[in-house]
């Protein structure tokens, strides 16, 4: 039961009628206060998905309560003079068990309103004297996506897209009416929200607009997305996507056929601890079996592809590359699509199969790169966009951008645009401007679709199809200016663009990974450990907390064969990648980090090892280091990649010499200066 307490608050001084409604403008404002009302007040409701739950249920009692009222009627979602609690929240109940009826689909006969009368009437007190429905749809679905994201966080790799992602992807693509269009793993219904949304601003006609979630709440969140956008014929599924579909309920086999669709936008769930598993799932798919790197099969060339599928069934696969392969099957002949996906798989080499069957159906239009910050902080996983046609060779340039900016921090935070003095760059109606590239990569797109991309920059750029049959479709890779750079580098004539790989096939390098001894031994003793942090300014700055014991050294010493004049060069790990240090007889009794490469002169007469050092630490070579490091889920790696590093090495040999005697100069000063800092200390009291 019930407890209604004796002093009733909230009470308006006078009835509400229909017509007095006015059109609501802060209804994101109006759902962080109920939210924090409830979190703070309401006994037994203090989850974030239980809070939300509630809200969706008052939300649609005003939706309906100001369908079905004429207007000159009272509104029945408000609170009324001299009305008792209990009255109060039986009217409001009866308007709910309506809800429920009129929207069966959305709402169980059990469901209940959770909240005692008097907290009701505040809540009710903060919408009744708005309207819902006259209020732009900008705004209701603003709110929305507030109320939600900050509700639920990606349990089973969900994470909430974005709206100006979502923005951009439909920039792109263009829906049009009279289309078929599809999400597949629609969610709270973000992307189709937002088609829908497009679609009634251009007066279109004849849509279908259809989203599937295997995840039954979220699929009824997309279901009240779209009613209070006030679409009526939406087509919300609640199934497995992935699932064989002639298994799935014959509502959706009668509504959703492969082959079928002229648009999809998706960012399907991701990551490797949520595996798709069973013989039935996999077989489905030709991503769920195994495919060989071999330009020939049984001694028959396989059409030039760089690998092939086999007979052999995986076990599992992450969910996101079969979303890849059931997204395909989906789209008609001359379907468009685009995706969200982890950026490993833009790049990883483990990944690279993908893209082979991708190919073998779709021409790839364009990849837009989405900064570390996008779906913070719910994930720090880097992501990109893929952009796909239905129809295999149809392209020979794919368009790349690098959206470095995306309008809010790590913390969800917006960031805006400021001038060079500090001040924020204001726009006609004095409001800061968001500092958010993915409008102008999006015109650019459209530019590079119309064929009137004249000037290239990092948001947005062509690169020739024949340029990606690596299978690399990472935008940072292709940076215009660091290609442009090298070529002119080369066409100077003063250097040879030499790649790391090519001396090392000469043996005139050798390059060495180093150890992970485990967190146990540090601390152990005075052998240091050198890690990527310990390589600052062209030298090594040891963290004695990280030392090792003597005992530890001898087990590596032989295996790690540390020398004088090794370079030590950062290949793994955020923001430290391209950093280096080169050892002097001080620094050689050590232990290196597997995330370090020891990267070593074999034949200094044909190349100084200063000089190495010196062009490692170039701009040029950098900026390269930069374009080539790949971002995995979390981690970021140059990897195997350090062997395609172009060394811009000086033809003529006296300017060698003179760099390499200035390098080795600075490198010995920085050695005495470390060494009479150190009998400082030591003599020290």
């Amino acid at each position: 039961m019930d407890i209604f307490v004796a002093a009733e608050i909230n009470k308006p001084e006078k009835l509400i009628y229909k017509h007095q409604l006015s059109p609501i403008n802060n209804l994101k404002v109006i759902f962080r206060e109920i939210r924090d009302y409830f979190a703070g007040n309401v006994t037994g409701i203090t989850r974030d998905e239980k809070i939300a739950q509630n809200i969706m249920r008052l939300l649609f009692c005003k939706i309906y309560d100001e369908k079905h009222t004429d207007h000159e009627q009272l509104v029945n979602f408000a609170n009324r003079p001299n009305e008792s609690l209990q009255d109060f929240q039986k009217r409001l109940f009866t308007l709910f068990e309506n809800v429920k009826n009129q929207y069966s689909d959305i709402f169980e006969l059990d469901e209940a309103l959770e909240i005692q009368a008097s907290d009701l009437s505040f809540i009710v007190s903060k919408m009744e004297e708005h309207s819902i429905l006259n209020a732009d749809r900008d705004i209701i679905a603003d709110a929305f996506e507030e109320l939600i994201g900050t509700s639920f966080r990606g349990g089973e790799g969900q994470f909430f897209t974005p709206r100006n992602i979502v923005q951009m992807m439909i920039d792109v693509l263009q829906p049009q009416s009279g289309e078929r269009i599809i999400d597949p793993a629609c969610g709270s219904g973000g992307f189709i929200a937002h088609i829908l949304q497009q679609l009634i601003k251009q007066k279109a006609s004849a849509y279908y607009i259809s989203g599937i979630d295997k995840d039954l709440f979220l699929s009824k969140l997309a279901k009240i997305y779209l009613s209070i956008l006030g679409e009526s014929e939406y087509h919300i599924f609640c199934e497995n996507s992935l699932e064989v579909p002639a298994l799935w309920k014959p509502e959706t086999q009668a509504q959703i056929q492969l082959n079928s669709f002229d648009l999809i936008l998706a960012n399907p769930p991701f990551g490797a601890k949520i595996p798709v598993i069973g013989e039935k799932l996999l077989k489905q798919y030709e991503l769920g079996y195994f495919w060989n790197e071999n330009n020939t099969t049984n001694g028959i060339t396989s059409n030039n592809s760089k690998y092939f599928i086999t007979k052999e069934l995986r076990e599992k696969q992450p969910p996101q590359i079969l979303f890849i392969e059931r997204i395909i099957q989906l789209l008609k002949n001359g379907g468009r699509a685009g995706i969200v996906l982890p950026e490993g798989v833009f790049g990883n080499p483990s990944d690279r199969y993908v893209w082979e069957y991708i190919k073998k159906y779709c021409s790839i239009i364009g990849i837009v790169s989405l900064s570390q910050e996008t779906f913070q902080p719910s994930t720090h996983t880097k992501t990109s966009v893929v952009f796909l046609e239905k129809k295999p060779n149809n392209h020979n340039q794919v368009f790349m951008a690098i959206a470095k900016n995306i309008g809010h921090d790590k913390n969800g935070k917006p960031t805006f645009k400021f001038n060079k003095d500090g001040s924020y760059i204001l726009d006609q109606q004095s409001n800061k401007i968001l500092d958010d590239e993915t409008p102008e990569i999006a015109q650019n797109f459209t530019k590079f679709l119309n064929g009137n991309l004249e000037e290239e920059s990092v948001l947005g750029f062509a690169v020739p199809t024949a340029e990606t049959d690596n299978h690399i479709y990472i935008p940072e890779t292709y940076k215009p200016e660091v290609k442009q750079t090298l070529f002119k580098i080369k066409k100077s004539g003063l250097y040879d663009l030499v790649k790391v790989g090519d001396l090392v096939e000469k043996n005139i390098l050798q390059i060495k990974r180093g150890n992970e001894i485990g967190s146990k031994y540090y601390g152990t003793g005075d052998v240091p450990f050198v890690r990527t942090t310990d390589i600052v300014n062209w030298e090594i700055k040891a963290n004695p907390v990280k030392s090792v014991a003597e005992e530890i050294y001898q087990q590596y010493k032989k295996q790690q064969d540390v020398r004088e004049n090794d370079i030590l060069f950062v290949n793994d790990g955020t923001f430290l990648i391209g950093r280096s240090a080169i050892l002097t007889e001080n620094d050689t009794k050590c232990i290196i980090q597997s995330h370090l490469r020891k990267i070593r002169v074999l034949q200094p007469d044909k190349l100084n090892p200063f000089y190495l050092f010196y062009l490692l630490n170039a701009n040029i070579v950098q900026k390269q280091v930069e374009m080539l490091t790949f971002v995995q889920a979390t981690l970021s790696t140059l990897g195997n990649r350090i062997m395609d590093l172009q060394l811009p090495i000086h033809k003529d040999k006296n300017e060698m010499a003179r760099i390499s005697n200035e390098i080795q100069t600075i490198i010995q000063l920085k050695k005495q200066i470390k060494e009479r800092t150190n009998q400082l200390i030591e003599g020290s009291l």
